[in-house]
């Protein structure tokens, strides 16, 4: 465990981060940024000193934007915080050469402090560093604070001008939860990869081809349990919603060949993955659990 005073150092530089004011509300994007950072290092991946521009990073740096839904305000650009957190020592921003710097438009990697990537590896500091950024300073509105808490699985420490049962809590808990679905069906679980087809595209502009798909719908089920998700394809996701293909128990593909009509290239249709066997994650933790399953076949008469 790194020293307290240590700890103590980086707690306030944490507490005092350089933020936009200009729009009025401090601008997040160096504290959500962060926290992306405290995640990774909760999952064990952080393993170096260096850290790259990721299509990876850009896509769980873009789920905080549905956190703050309700500022008037453009979407959240990775590239801003990535380069000038520089100025709160934390990294220094590289250049592809390993030079550092000039501009965010340069910046491919950085490269942490050693004594912030001590503190960083110590789970009790990621602890209170999340709730540093969340709730000590005011980066964020009360309702965000409640979002984010539940997106990190967080209990929130106080609750300023929302109350924990009404429906100004029930709201901003529920699209943090929504995000913490969202990060570990198409992230941890799937790892970008549409379970229906194997195939797998990001972009350095926070977009993935795949998305969160719940099994048995959430509107009824309120389950945001990774086993109640499927990552999915665009495509694939309208087709599983509106029952055109479903899941047996041992996870290969029903199509419903019924219900469309279908032209394209042999091997590209939907029909042809009839059969087939769902990609699944390597980690069988996060397989689709067979209750949701036999829901979603029911419903749509599969």
């Amino acid at each position: 465990m790194p020293p307290a005073t240590q700890q103590d150092r980086w707690l306030h530089q944490l507490a005092a981060l350089k933020v936009d004011r200009a729009g009025g509300d401090p601008a997040p994007h160096k504290p959500f940024l962060l926290l992306v950072i405290l995640e990774m290092a909760d999952r064990g991946e952080i393993t170096g000193s260096e850290l790259p521009l990721s299509p990876d990073l850009a896509f769980r740096f873009s789920l905080f934007n549905s956190v703050i839904a309700d500022r008037k305000r453009p979407p959240l650009e990775l590239r801003l915080p990535f380069h000038h957190l520089k100025t709160s020592g934390i990294w220094q921003p590289l250049m592809a050469d390993g030079k550092p710097s000039p501009h965010r438009n340069l910046t491919v990697k950085v490269r942490f402090d050693p004594a912030f990537l001590v503190c960083l590896r110590d789970a009790t500091f990621r602890d209170k560093a999340k709730r540093v950024l969340i709730e000590t300073p005011p980066y964020f509105r009360a309702e965000e604070q409640l979002a984010l808490c539940a997106m990190l699985r967080l209990k929130p420490a106080r609750v300023d001008k929302v109350k924990e049962t009404g429906a100004l809590y029930a709201a901003p808990a529920e699209r943090g939860r929504d995000a913490r679905f969202r990060i570990e069906v198409v992230i941890v679980a799937y790892k970008h990869t549409c379970a229906l087809t194997g195939y797998r595209m990001t972009t350095l502009d926070m977009e993935s081809i795949v998305d969160a798909a719940h099994i048995h719908e959430f509107k009824d089920s309120r389950n945001n349990d990774p086993r109640n998700g499927l990552a999915l394809s665009k495509n694939a996701h309208w087709q599983f919603d509106r029952g055109l293909w479903s899941v047996t128990d041992d996870y290969r593909v029903i199509v419903n060949r019924e219900k469309f009509i279908e032209e394209g290239v042999p091997g590209q249709n939907l029909a042809d993955f009839d059969g087939h066997r769902l990609f699944l994650p390597s980690d069988q933790k996060y397989w689709p659990e067979q209750t949701h399953l036999v829901w979603h076949r029911s419903r749509h008469g599969a």
